[in-house]
């Protein structure tokens, strides 16, 4: 990056309340987060504790019933080419290729549809996709559209990219590939990465710090330093160090795992 890093995170005393069922919902409590500009964040938390509300709030879907969410400083009022997000269920548009799918936002925006499907060739390229581009999403593997999907959102260059659980439901083979493609995304494309998953393992290996929430409504119980060298390959889950990080977070999760289960 040119310059000081864009995309500085903070959530400021944020709550989030919905009604449903005739009953309010306290979703996010109190909830008090900074996230460094060009940071790798992954957030881990009890089922159904708010997690993905956090990215809705950060993406500007929704707004805090309380509290602020900024990014560099500016509060967040609703949506915006800065954050982008990866979702859990591909968001691709079926009736579109993979190619019109990834320049859909540069000729929103009015670019040059030349430039545009240039840009959006050497992305695909170098996801490994050059030889799908003219397919459409119902013909590409889980695997695929989600790296068609991550080419979507960085054609946009955005200064903050959010991703919820964006490997769910993948086979555990393609699931290493894609945290391998991440990875190298994160290596060559340093922005600010939230990346919100259920798989303890999976984000220790890939952040730089691993936030671990409440059960509902969720605050931040710690935030855990991942101090392992980058570049991160899969034999780094098996040292000391990456065990050590794991067993300390494995007993903080249990604890509000079972805090959650008691209050259900």
């Amino acid at each position: 990056m040119n310059g000081a890093a864009r995309g500085a995170v903070r959530f400021e005393g944020v709550a989030k309340r919905f009604t449903r069922a005739e009953r309010d919902v306290e979703a996010i409590g109190g909830f008090d987060l900074d996230v460094p500009a060009g940071s790798f964040t992954a957030i881990v938390g009890p089922s159904g504790c708010g997690k993905t509300t956090l990215i809705d709030l950060l993406a500007g879907y929704e707004l805090p019933t309380s509290g602020r969410v900024l990014v560099d400083g500016v509060s967040v009022t609703g949506p915006g080419v800065d954050r982008l997000v990866v979702f859990q269920e591909t968001r691709l548009f079926p009736w579109m290729t993979v190619l019109d799918n990834v320049t859909f936002g540069p000729l929103a925006r009015g670019e040059q549809a030349a430039s545009a499907k240039q840009e959006a060739r050497d992305l695909l390229r170098s996801f490994g996709l050059d030889g799908v581009a003219l397919r459409y999403p119902r013909q590409l593997s889980g695997g695929m559209q989600r790296r068609a999907e991550l080419a979507r959102a960085l054609i946009n260059a955005p200064t903050v990219m959010l991703l919820d659980e964006p490997f769910r439901g993948l086979d555990a083979m393609t699931r290493q590939s894609m945290q391998k493609y991440l990875l190298d995304l994160y290596a060559r494309s340093p922005r600010t990465y939230v990346f919100v998953t259920s798989e303890l393992e999976e984000a220790i290996y890939l952040a730089d710090r691993v936030v671990l929430l409440t059960g509902r409504p969720a605050s931040v119980r710690t935030i855990i330093d991942v101090d392992l060298e980058r570049p991160r390959l899969p034999a780094i889950t098996t040292t000391a160090r990456f065990l050590e990080i794991t067993g300390r977070a494995l007993e903080i999760t249990h604890e509000e795992g079972r805090r959650a289960f008691a209050r259900r």
